[in-house]
């Protein structure tokens, strides 16, 4: 019987294979990746606080015009729109019953002067008879009193007279303040009443507008602190700038003033209203307008500007903040805020020159973890340290 011969290099290559199935070599671990995360280097520099504040306009001066006497309106004597003096005549009303009023109060006092000296001659006769028993005490009595009666009839006399004045002046409806006059709301021959005060026309003073802002009461409080301790001013060279952002987002090129802030909360919102005063010799403001307002409250020095989303609270509001310490570690730092500074936090306290605030890949890190850091994307962040 023949055997058939295995070649030698097959018999090695098979009895390597079983070796190794024998061994059963094992591939070499993974190394766990380290977790990277964006930073912000953080450097203190001087930082403009300011607080932006929702609010309206308002006019300067405005004067309801209003009648004060009754009767028909005869003629209106501006254009609606228009530019009017303080003192210039609006509209008069039929003058013709007040002038016979006048001329009627004239004639009452003319006849009560009258009587005064006829009473007051015959007081004086009488003083000189009673002192030679001519005529009795009471004589004399009535004659004084007489006189006394007929002098307080000419006192009011002259009252009727300026009464009547009053209301015939009343008839030129003026204007009482120099301003813009708005919608007439009378015309020609309609009928105006002084016990209903029928509105005849609105006078707005424009040169100058209010802005009154809504702050919340807490914030409120704060901007009251800093103006009693003197950090805020609202007059003089110091006061306060106000800067303007119209409705269609473009900044009023004049800046404003702080006046006042309001001493109630209204109940409802917990707000209340902070009030600027600005130039508008363009006429640019208009009342009612909606704006926004950036109160410059100071500069703080040695300031941190923080990207929100790397500033988070702890369960008791604390903020707090992770950073990459110098063994790439990841560090929780408890910080001090001053407020927000658009989507920026201004931190006073907590951070140091050169720390990496993390602002990317936070929910994936907690303290004492080694990271990698890496430059955070600006368009991730919202914002950037300026």
């Amino acid at each position: 019987m023949l055997v058939e011969r295995v070649p030698f290099h097959l018999v090695s290559a098979v009895i390597a294979a079983v070796l190794l199935a024998a061994c059963g070599a094992k591939p070499l671990p993974q190394q766990s990746q380290i977790p990277e995360v964006g930073v912000v280097t953080v450097a203190p520099q001087t930082v403009p606080i300011s607080t932006e504040l929702p609010g309206r306009t308002s006019a300067f001066f405005v004067a309801q015009v209003r009648a004060r006497v009754d009767g028909i309106v005869l003629n209106r004597d501006f254009t609606e729109g228009g530019e009017v003096k303080a003192g210039e005549r609006l509209y008069q009303i039929d003058p013709a019953p007040y002038v016979v009023a006048f001329n009627s109060a004239k004639a009452m006092l003319a006849k009560a002067e009258a009587n005064l000296v006829s009473t007051t001659a015959q007081a004086n006769r009488y003083k000189v008879l009673v002192a030679a028993n001519a005529i009795s005490k009471q004589d004399d009595d009535n004659a004084v009193a007489a006189q006394g009666q007929a002098a307080a009839d000419v006192a009011a006399g002259k009252a009727a007279v300026d009464t009547a004045r009053i209301n015939l002046g009343y008839t030129d409806v003026t204007s009482p303040v120099s301003g813009q006059v708005g919608i007439s709301q009378v015309t020609p021959g309609a009928y105006v009443q002084a016990n209903s005060a029928t509105l005849m026309s609105t006078v707005q003073q424009l040169d100058k507008m209010y802005v009154d802002l809504t702050q919340s009461s807490l914030d409120g409080l704060k901007l009251r602190r800093e103006v009693q301790e003197g950090r805020l001013k609202t007059s003089g060279p110091a006061a306060a700038k106000v800067t303007l952002i119209l409705e269609d987002g473009s900044t009023y090129p004049e800046k404003g003033k702080l006046q006042f802030s309001d001493v109630t909360v209204d109940q409802s919102t917990g707000s209340v209203t902070v009030r600027a005063l600005f130039q508008n010799k363009n006429r640019v403001l208009l009342p009612g307008m909606f704006v926004r307002a950036r109160i410059e409250e100071g500069v703080a020095e040695n300031a941190y500007v923080v990207p929100q989303i790397g500033v988070t609270h702890t369960p008791k509001g604390e903020p707090v903040a992770l950073v990459v310490d110098t063994d790439n570690k990841v560090a929780l730092r408890q910080l001090g805020t001053l407020s927000t500074s658009g989507s920026n936090w201004l931190v006073e306290s907590g951070l140091k020159p050169g720390d990496r605030v993390i602002v990317q890949g936070i929910d994936k890190v907690h303290p004492g973890m080694l990271v990698k850091a890496v430059a955070a994307q600006q368009s991730a962040t919202t914002a950037s340290v300026q």
